[in-house]
């Protein structure tokens, strides 16, 4: 172990106490003004340094439009710490942070701004000893990522020199096609190599996300019929409670499809369908997920078996709330879907007939976020007719959000003189089974980020591969029809209910 330069002598490697730790680094945030970056970058950023994980001459540079001195962005990032921050506020661990803290003001095309942004990191160098090492997050709306990363380019900000690094974190959408994906991952590979560019998918930052790993490859007894013989269907939901609050602009003419299928659920069931890969390198990881995204097919009847929606002025949760063509800034004749359903099929030898059944929606029942993988039911019952009539599919349900955990599903005899069997649950909870508490997502992502793990973002071959399942749905919605509506606070339109009961199915509510 000492023969290794740089290694502690005194640390034993099978212990697992001391996590790993980012080496001199630091974080340029541009957009730093935004709703992301108040509630969850910042926060996060405070919670490593909270935790130990960041090194002590950690440096975070704000960049916006905004007035501002370097004391009022440290202002901004304490109320943002104070408000939203998982751990305890420590006076030493803040005193610490707010030394390699700057800001600097301007507008994307401003070269000036940048040259200034360039002296910046120069200093931080010099005074934190970052050592060249710097992440520029793109927490902007997609139109001005092709701007920031050209003057990234322009003023040298890209560039690596020996033994330092220079990364890019963007955060979805990438593009709104595969067309427009193809083109920014172009442009951005034109300035940081393709294994620099961090692709955030916040979901697959979260434990339980991380736990469909665990539990599919640690384990013995899911594997075994984890395939066509015994797996009926699969479900994967993303509902959420809210509307699309003051995000009018963003959301109309994105839609739910393109916001949250396209990126989210097709990864969530990449990690579910994929075959055991040969260790969880990145590159191993990858090549097993795009096995599944290539081997995706579509159904023949898109009218059939994909569905859209879009809320309806209703009451919710004790409350009257506007229908989606009722909100602010939203034209009265859009189309955009707040509610998406499909059903996809994997063609390998494991998936080859099962069903997979995507949905999301805005304004439904409660925010949920769970992959259920529902069983076929036994062959044959020997027991008397009525006896099993309360008795459906045995299950495994994974919920990524918000009571992070697993459930199991199965029969069980009611207590008794007459065997009757009906369904029972049992359930693991993160919060009850480990005495710490899950870190945020955004925690994990920011450190791989500095760290250069790219296991848990996506490659610019799963976006594209993503947006080729998802474009041809969306040309069909765009030539046939118009969104179903759907009352607020339901599970979706009728017509999602249909699409599962044409194939003998029903959806499960969470």
């Amino acid at each position: 172990m000492s023969g290794v330069p740089g290694a502690n002598p005194l640390r034993d490697a099978q212990d697992r106490r001391l996590p790993r730790i980012a080496g001199p680094s630091g974080l340029v945030i541009f957009g730093v003004t935004g709703d992301l970056s108040r509630k969850k970058l910042m926060p996060a950023i405070y919670d490593l340094a909270n935790r130990g994980l960041l090194p002590p001459g950690f440096s975070l540079i704000g960049f916006a439009r905004r007035e501002w001195h370097d004391e009022d962005f440290a202002q901004e990032v304490h109320d943002a710490v104070k408000q939203h921050a998982r751990t305890p506020f420590r006076e030493e661990v803040w005193q610490q942070l707010i030394q390699g803290m700057r800001f600097v003001q301007g507008n994307f095309d401003d070269d000036d701004a940048f040259e200034t942004l360039k002296a910046t990191i120069q200093e931080l160098d010099k005074e934190q000893g970052t050592g060249g090492n710097f992440a520029f997050y793109l927490s902007v709306p997609p139109k001005f990522f092709p701007k920031v990363v050209q003057q990234l380019k322009k003023h040298g900000l890209a560039e690596q020199k020996e033994g330092s690094w220079r990364r890019a974190v963007i955060e979805k959408p990438f593009g709104h096609d595969l067309a427009s994906a193809q083109e920014l991952n172009q442009l951005v590979h034109d300035v940081f190599p393709p294994n620099e560019v961090f692709r955030i998918d916040h979901y697959l930052g979260k434990e339980t996300v991380q736990n469909i790993l665990a539990l599919r490859f640690a384990n013995t007894m899911f594997e075994p019929i984890w395939n066509r013989s015994y797996v009926d269907h699969v479900q994967i939901t993303m509902a959420e409670d809210i509307g699309i609050g003051g995000r009018a602009g963003y959301y109309d003419g994105i839609g739910a499809a393109r916001d949250v299928i396209q990126n989210h659920l097709l990864q969530l069931l990449a990690l579910t369908a994929m075959e055991e890969p040969g260790s969880f390198h990145p590159k191993a990881l990858v090549t097993e997920k795009l096995k599944v995204l290539t081997a995706v097919e579509l159904p023949e009847d898109l009218g059939k078996h994909t569905v859209r929606g879009q809320y309806a002025h209703a009451w919710q949760g004790g409350e009257e709330v506007l229908g989606y063509l009722e909100e602010d800034g939203i034209d009265p004749k859009s189309k955009t879907d707040t509610y998406a359903a499909i059903k996809l099929t994997i063609n390998n030898r494991r998936w080859a007939g099962v069903p997979f059944y995507l949905r999301t929606g805005k304004r439904l029942g409660r925010r949920v976020t769970e992959i259920a993988v529902v069983f076929k039911r036994a062959p044959y019952l020997p027991f008397e007719s009525g006896a099993t009539e309360e008795l459906g599919g045995n299950a495994l349900v994974i919920r990524v959000q918000p009571d992070e955990g697993v459930t199991v599903r199965f029969g069980s005899k009611v207590p008794g003189t007459s065997m009757e069997v009906r369904d029972v649950t049992m359930d693991f909870a993160y919060g009850e089974s480990f005495t710490e508490s899950s870190p945020e997502a955004y925690e994990r992502l920011i450190l791989d980020v500095l760290l250069g793990d790219a296991n848990l973002f996506p490659r610019h071959q799963e976006v594209e591969l993503s947006w080729n399942i998802l474009d041809p749905i969306e040309e069909y919605w765009d030539k046939h029809g118009k969104p179903a509506q759907y009352a607020a606070g339901t599970w979706g339109p009728a017509e999602a209910d249909e699409m599962l009961a044409r194939d003998g199915r029903s959806w499960r509510r969470p």
